[in-house]
């Protein structure tokens, strides 16, 4: 049997001290990473003259430490104290900023690479810790209400980051552009200081080695079918993704014989279709089970897919691209909901840990061979093989949709929390 949840509504939300603090947090956070992407990528192009090599080192610096150091962060995470985990990243990515900023000043250039590499590897141990946060300090129903909200901040970057890097780089240059990420940093740790005190209990744990707690975290989650199907799931929405993520541009250029500048209104189309798209999440969090949700947003993205491969009308296209930014707050919301609704605080960051390397590994996988598979298949057959892949994913999870996640009783399997 399930109960009628109780009313809830945003101010409840912003009444919540975690919740206030933590998007405060990323606020600045935002600020900063954006100004770091888009100053850095510019000065890099302006170093090397736009060596493709070099740039692309940006990409790596920023992604590979997401596939090496998640799981490892997770693990860390589910020892260490959250609050002092979050508050001590922020500083020390920092410090490792002001650090570049004082080599950058004495005259070597390439150790702009260093304020990615180490930001990034910090980040997989402060994301799952403020996801544990969520998981201790904010109540089931509030939950996915506030993880719309949280999405929907990454969203609205998503259109005003670019802007807000470029316009500082390009007025004031590399070492005022890294001199306001270290300050960013620094805003983030002082707002996360406010934050409730640890509590004493989570660290009173059983003497265990990190090796034997992250063999724990993989055999936590293959006990539970709601995190392995999410894993599934996780997996081939990775590899639909790396699949066309690096050929999109050649949907302007071949499909559509447009210049590839024409690129920037797809993105463009994206971008404020997540922001409209985390809204009307918000609408539906009260109501709508987060397994629902995600399966919604892969059904249409896969049909948004199938229509950008086949079309050559750029209105076709745009309005495809429009309807896969409008349903990705579905598959973020649905999947980070899903994790915390279904594992215990103590497992949080290992359980996280263990599916971001799932859907990283496939997308490196994919993204990898995209150029080869271009040369030997049309961009129509590539699209049509990431939508099988979407397909693929929505069958792992159609067992779970005729579950509830509100159950308040029942037999759990082992892993899962009646919630």
């Amino acid at each position: 049997m399930t109960t009628a949840a109780p009313k809830t509504s945003m101010a409840d939300l912003f009444r919540n001290r975690v919740v206030r603090t933590i998007l405060m947090s990323a606020l600045f956070l935002q600020i900063g990473i954006w100004v770091r992407n888009y100053s850095i990528l510019l000065y890099v192009m302006e170093q090397t003259n736009e060596d493709p090599v070099a740039v692309s080192l940006i990409s790596v610096a920023e992604f590979a430490p997401i596939f090496l150091f998640s799981f490892i962060g997770g693990t860390f995470a589910d020892r260490w104290r959250p609050k002092r985990t979050m508050v001590w990243c922020d500083l020390l990515s920092a410090v490792s900023i002001f650090v570049v900023l004082l080599t950058l000043m004495l005259g070597s250039w390439k150790v702009i690479f260093f304020a990615t590499l180490v930001s990034s590897i910090l980040s997989q141990f402060s994301q799952p810790s403020g996801m544990k946060l969520f998981k201790l300090h904010v109540s089931d129903e509030l939950m996915q209400m506030g993880m719309s909200v949280y999405q929907t901040l990454f969203a609205l970057f998503m259109i005003l980051g670019p802007v807000i890097g470029t316009f500082v780089y390009q007025h004031f240059g590399i070492n005022v552009s890294i001199g306001i990420m270290g300050v960013a940093f620094i805003l983030s740790a002082a707002v996360l200081v406010l934050l409730p005190p640890d509590r004493r209990e989570e660290t009173s744990k059983e003497k265990s080695t990190i090796w034997q707690e992250m063999k724990d975290g993989i055999r936590y989650v293959l006990r539970s079918r709601s995190l392995t199907s999410l894993g599934g799931c996780f997996a081939a929405a990775g590899l639909a993704i790396g699949l066309t993520q690096p050929l999109a541009v050649f949907l302007v250029t071949e499909r559509l014989g447009l210049p590839k500048e024409q690129f920037q209104w797809l993105m463009a189309a994206n971008g404020i279709a997540m922001i409209v798209g985390g809204g009307l999440v918000l609408t539906l969090a009260k109501k709508a089970a987060p397994q629902n949700l995600l399966v919604l947003g892969m059904s249409v993205s896969a049909l948004g897919f199938l229509v950008m491969g086949l079309s050559t009308n750029l209105w076709l296209t745009l309005a495809a691209e429009f309807l896969c930014g409008l349903v990705m707050p579905c598959i973020q919301i649905g999947i980070n909901t899903m994790i915390l609704r279904n594992t215990e605080a103590d497992y949080v960051g290992r359980v996280s840990g263990t599916l971001t390397p799932l859907f990283m590994g496939a997308m490196v996988i994919t993204m990898s061979s995209a150029g080869a598979l271009k040369k030997a298949f049309s961009l129509v057959a590539i699209y049509e093989i990431a939508v099988v892949l979407f397909i693929v994913g929505i069958v792992v999870m159609l067992p779970l949709l005729k579950r509830s996640s509100d159950k308040t009783g029942g037999n759990n399997e082992p892993g899962e929390m009646a919630s």
